[in-house]
């Protein structure tokens, strides 16, 4: 989650909301990306789906195995819940819940729903405080 992290901290200086997300595959870190909406002028690039791209493409393959983590320090959204469950993302691990849009509990549950063909591990609330707290102070500092 501390790679998250420093992802979505990237973000803040580049004036995106700050979310981070890591893939890990073995024990190693395979894809690293924070949000780039901005920027990229495109609401789909979220740090799970730049992300869960470029693990991909470093693993040459088209969904994932069993062996890999995503690390993400926001509850995913629907899109990326979607994406999440397309490419088969084994483990999900997120900081802070999010009760607007998440979609690995707080609104909804694609992450789990049980007529979805894949249903990753889920685990939410990790580094939650610091994950919040980097949203909390970029959204304060806009209005």
């Amino acid at each position: 989650m501390e790679t998250a992290l420093a992802a979505a901290r990237a973000a803040v200086l580049l004036g995106e909301v700050p979310v981070g997300a890591a893939v890990f595959a073995g024990g190693r870190e395979i894809a690293r990306a924070h949000n780039d909406t901005i920027a990229g002028r495109d609401l789909t690039r979220h740090a799970e789906m730049l992300a869960i791209g470029q693990a991909l493409r470093a693993l040459g393959v088209d969904r994932f195995d069993d062996d890999v983590t995503l690390y993400v320090t926001l509850e995913p959204c629907a899109q990326c819940a979607g994406a999440i469950v397309l490419t088969r993302v084994p483990r999900v691990v997120f900081g802070a819940w999010d009760p607007k849009a998440g979609m690995a509990g707080s609104v909804g549950d694609v992450l789990r729903h049980p007529r979805l063909n894949h249903r990753p591990e889920v685990l939410g609330g990790i580094l939650a405080d610091p994950c919040g707290a980097l949203l909390r102070e970029y959204f304060a500092g806009r209005r």
